[in-house]
């Protein structure tokens, strides 16, 4: 149904991931989006969710002061604590200026890789009444493939929406793009 209400999980847009100045930009997220312009992508496909009435739900990384829930042994986000990236409560960790939260939206704090980890957000979706949700974010190889795996198993029904997800290079994207079309239809902004 194209007026059916639907729900939008929009992950990790955060400065310190897809910002030119944040802490992890350099492992070529911030590039990627530059030469994709996924943020404006973005930005479009979050007015036009707004204006459906879309529930839209915020998704962050990020880790209180002294980092007492930060995986140590994790190879991705060993290093955090010594750089003190990814803490809550600083500019890293704030949702990029283009795709901050407005209204009612609702935001999740996570800790570990995929947005049910830990989070009330398998409750939330419950509560909406459908079983089918939208996926954008950054890194689709790392958050996006995450989620939507876990998602998948949860008997949901998943759209990846490719032209608003960011990944370190092409062949990262491409390929998880890929290995996610097994679980989940992708799919571009328009077509959401």
């Amino acid at each position: 149904m194209p007026n059916e209400k639907k729900v939008l999980l929009v992950l990790d847009f955060i400065n310190e991931i897809i910002h030119p100045d944040g802490k992890l930009s350099g492992k070529g997220y911030s590039a990627f989006e530059k030469q994709h312009s996924t943020l404006d992508k973005a930005v479009t496909l979050l007015e036009k969710s707004r204006n459906r009435g879309d529930i839209i739900i915020h998704i962050r990384v990020g880790f209180l002061p002294g980092y007492p829930e930060h995986p140590l042994v994790s190879p991705l986000f060993g290093a955090a604590k010594e750089y003190g990236a990814l803490q809550l409560g600083t500019w890293g960790t704030e949702f990029h200026d283009k795709v901050k939260p407005i209204g009612d939206e609702d935001v999740i704090v996570k800790n570990r890789v995929s947005a049910f980890f830990g989070t009330s957000l398998d409750i939330m979706l419950k509560h909406t009444g459908t079983n089918k949700i939208g996926i954008m974010g950054v890194a689709t190889d790392m958050a996006v493939q995450a989620t939507a795996r876990d998602a998948h198993d949860r008997d949901l029904q998943v759209e990846i929406i490719a032209d608003c997800c960011a990944a370190a290079d092409q062949e990262d994207h491409d390929q998880t793009l890929r290995m996610l079309s097994k679980v989940a239809s992708v799919i571009s902004s328009g077509e959401f």
